[in-house]
């Protein structure tokens, strides 16, 4: 395990309990944990993005905030929906978050999960083609974006306004590097395979949409080795990442037992379910004494397959509460999985 972060869902409202109550007390709690996690050594500030909810929405803002705070966590995304984005509007502000943050970040895209909105990316102004799927807009979204942060051209120049020059223009801001920072949600088997032939990174969650009967973690390792059989087959020239969601909840002490003790036997294994119409098996959380979790983190298969391990972190119960949690982890639990502190 080379890297740890944190992964918030950014979720805001009145409920009771929550310290996240209006989308201005998420946003800036946002920036505010990045930052401690920062300075407690923890390697990346990762926001998942949904559209028409309470929860982050539009990431680079956030994003950019975190960039100018830090100096060396990396920030990101855990996922970003390709429905319902601009290709070339999210190629521009990509750049230009990473260039803030020199080089730092890592975007995480994908075709998404469901959402409130029946159809969504329809009111967006993105409609399938004849005989395309959401799922095939969402590829061809992502491949016209990363044509994009690559420098390529997309927009045929006109010589009145573009001194002279002729053929195709590339965006602007270009930031080199990036192209190799985008990962892909995979939420299969199948769709890591395709991801690692693309040439992104993988972002495996703790939800995969289809089911074998094994334990979780051993489909998601299996997804993994699937991934890297793909990448070493396509002859990619650089090493690509892997990362690994899991909700990690230490009891240390009276305020977090009062938390979690009582979702230790009741989330203590995996779940399988529906979603979209798919089977899906859902991961454990672990939740319990550090010295436990951690020797059930070492055993579990997919943790130990990748480089980067992101941590859910239930953001509505504030910066102080999740800067101890991501602290006691750091602490207690990550270092028996080989991670240690960056200098």
């Amino acid at each position: 395990m080379e890297r740890i972060g944190f992964l918030s869902f950014g979720h805001w409202g009145p409920g009771q309990g929550s310290r996240t109550r209006t989308a201005g007390e998420a946003l800036l709690q946002g920036i505010e944990l990045a930052v401690a996690a920062e300075e407690l050594g923890v390697d990346g500030a990762f926001f998942r993005v949904h559209h028409f909810a309470r929860q982050q929405a539009s990431p680079f803002p956030l994003l950019s905030a975190i960039a100018a705070r830090t100096r060396r966590i990396e920030i990101g995304t855990g996922v970003i929906d390709m429905r319902y984005e601009n290709p070339l509007y999210t190629a521009e502000e990509a750049a230009a978050t990473d260039l803030i943050s020199g080089g730092r970040l890592q975007l995480g895209i994908s075709r998404g999960s469901p959402e409130p909105a029946r159809n969504g990316a329809a009111a967006f102004g993105h409609v399938p083609d004849a005989g395309e799927t959401d799922a095939d807009m969402a590829r061809r979204h992502t491949e016209l974006f990363r044509k994009a942060v690559s420098g390529a051209g997309v927009a045929e120049a006109d010589p009145r306004y573009a001194g002279g020059a002729v053929g195709l223009l590339p965006v602007q801001p270009q930031s080199p590097g990036l192209a190799e920072r985008i990962w892909w949600g995979a939420g299969s088997r199948k769709t890591a395979v395709w991801a690692a032939e693309m040439g992104m990174n993988l972002m495996s969650s703790t939800l995969l949409t289809e089911d074998t009967g094994v334990p979780f973690h051993e489909l998601q390792a299996e997804q993994i080795q699937l991934f890297r059989d793909a990448w070493s087959a396509a002859g990619h020239n650089h090493v690509p990442r892997v990362s690994v969601s899991r909700s990690v909840l230490p009891i240390v002490d009276a305020e977090d037992s009062r938390y979690f003790a009582g979702s230790a036997l009741r989330d203590s294994r995996d779940q399988v379910g529906i979603i979209d119409g798919l089977t899906a098996r859902f991961g454990k959380s672990y939740v319990g004494e550090p010295d436990q979790l951690a020797e059930q983190l070492a055993a579990d298969s997919a943790v130990q397959a990748a480089d980067t391990l992101l941590l859910t972190v239930p953001n509505q119960l504030g910066v102080e509460f999740n800067a101890k949690l991501l602290g006691n982890v750091a602490r207690y639990i990550a270092p028996a999985l080989g991670w240690t502190v960056p200098l």
